[in-house]
């Protein structure tokens, strides 16, 4: 091979001296992927992927519904801790994502995190909405709506919004712990 040039094989104008360490294809830096064994093409590491990809169809909706539920009852029981729920709000987030992955049976997929993501917060926007409605629909029907009340209301809102991004992101990065 000393007197043939190389070029890559999805650039065929572009010369090359590397080589995917599995396919054996000439790939340029532009397709390389460097990995803990050397450099592999894209479509390679895409085949690779799909080996450690074992969730079904409906893991992704039993994620959201789950995480969505979870962080939703766990909001309301931090809500009653205010700033300390701050330093328990992680470690029910990690819980939660050990739920998630025994409703999914421990079963695998890139996209599973950010499913159990969207479900959390869509828990904690119906926290908040269940949360405004009670406390406004018990005012209101006694003295109409109070212009202080609402701002006494702003600040209670904080501490469910903090508990459940703390919660969320536990989730999130606990399930994308897991390396495919």
């Amino acid at each position: 091979m000393s007197g043939q040039v190389m070029v890559c094989v999805n650039h065929p104008n572009r010369e090359t001296r590397l080589r995917c360490n599995r396919c054996n294809q000439p790939i340029c830096t532009s397709c390389a992927v460097q990995t803990p064994v050397g450099y592999r093409c894209r479509s390679c590491i895409q085949g690779q992927q799909k080996i450690f990809e074992t969730a079904r169809r409906h893991d992704l909706p039993v994620a959201f519904g789950v995480a969505a539920v979870a962080v939703s009852i766990a909001a309301a029981i931090l809500n009653y801790l205010s700033i300390w729920g701050i330093f328990v709000a992680p470690v029910v987030g990690g819980g939660i994502a050990e739920v998630v992955r025994w409703f999914t049976r421990r079963r695998r997929s890139q996209r599973l995190p950010l499913a159990a993501a969207i479900g959390g917060g869509v828990g904690v926007a119906a926290y908040l909405g269940y949360f405004a409605l009670s406390n406004l629909g018990l005012n209101f029907a006694s003295s109409g709506i109070n212009t202080a009340l609402l701002g006494g209301m702003i600040p209670s809102f904080i501490w469910p919004v903090v508990h459940g991004v703390l919660m969320i992101s536990a989730t999130y990065y606990r399930l994308k712990g897991i390396r495919l």
